[in-house]
């Protein structure tokens, strides 16, 4: 697999369920009225993409519903709290000037970085982590299973005499492969059972085991076909892991720039370390 990446900075991987929340094209009609307050179709829009993660599992018209009833409940009580004044609180306007920002955040990241990815780019992102890959080999072998090391030596005495590897296989083995001659097709390192695996990569190519190679399965007899180093990870099934890391630059790329053209001072000395911290980790 390609090597994984830090991800410094949790918005960026926060952010990425955001794209998908499409807004309906009639936005601005009119589902239902509270007094005189209007719930639109954007409104019910959001409040669908802002489902409790049980309701979200519901058919699509029960979303729906769901949905409207929180958000009359939501116009009902906000209409009785502009009544009492409580949009002018402080404490509410902070509030909204939080989500604000963060909104502003959220959309300033879809612009330039979710919709500034290109195709070209994630494509040469993966050509060049591919590039970096160390080689892997992998083995292609077959194998004979008994239950006991003499057994084992009897089959590789037959084998020394010219018998045919898959004929023994079908007659002796007790692997549920024995029909198809103990094929165990290629497979790379960690796939295998420690003195399995061992044994299977010092081999060289056409070579069978000498001596009987031993296992919490019991006796094996293994057959080198072919080595070769593992193909990398074809380009659709990582193309969304990829994307991700060029995400995550661009933002990166995007948060160091802003930084630099406006500062920032952190007066809390702890709070300034533990920024500085996560930031600038050590390598």
């Amino acid at each position: 697999m390609l090597r994984l990446h830090k991800i410094a900075l949790a918005a960026c991987v926060a952010f990425i369920g955001l794209q998908s929340h499409v807004l309906a094209q009639d936005a601005d009609t009119v589902v239902a009225k509270v007094g005189k307050l209007e719930i639109t179709q954007s409104e019910l829009d959001l409040a669908i993409a802002n489902l409790d993660p049980q309701l979200a599992q519901l058919p699509d018209e029960q979303k729906k519903v769901a949905a409207l009833s929180g958000a009359i409940d939501v116009k009902l009580l906000a209409g009785n709290a502009e009544g009492e004044g409580l949009k002018d609180d402080a404490e509410f306007q902070k509030r909204m000037q939080f989500v604000a920002d963060r909104e502003l955040h959220n959309l300033y990241f879809k612009k330039h970085v979710v919709d500034a990815v290109t195709e070209d780019e994630v494509k040469a992102r993966y050509e060049k982590e591919i590039a970096a890959l160390p080689k892997q080999e992998e083995v292609n072998a077959r194998h004979i299973l008994v239950k006991t090391e003499e057994e084992a030596k009897a089959i590789i005495a037959d084998l020394d005499a010219g018998k045919d590897f898959i004929e023994l296989a079908k007659e002796k083995s007790t692997d549920p492969n024995k029909s198809e001659g103990g094929d165990l097709g290629y497979f790379s390192k960690g796939r295998m059972v420690p003195e399995f695996e061992e044994a299977a990569f010092a081999m060289e190519k056409g070579a069978y085991s000498k001596i009987p190679v031993q296992t919490q399965f019991g006796f094996h007899v293994i057959k080198v076909e072919d080595k070769r180093d593992a193909a990398p990870p074809a380009y659709e099934t990582v193309a969304q892991q990829v994307r991700q890391l060029v995400m995550r630059d661009k933002y990166l790329e995007i948060i160091e720039k802003a930084k630099a053209e406006q500062p920032v001072e952190i007066l809390d000395e702890a709070l300034r370390k533990g920024y500085e911290d996560v930031n600038n980790p050590q390598e």
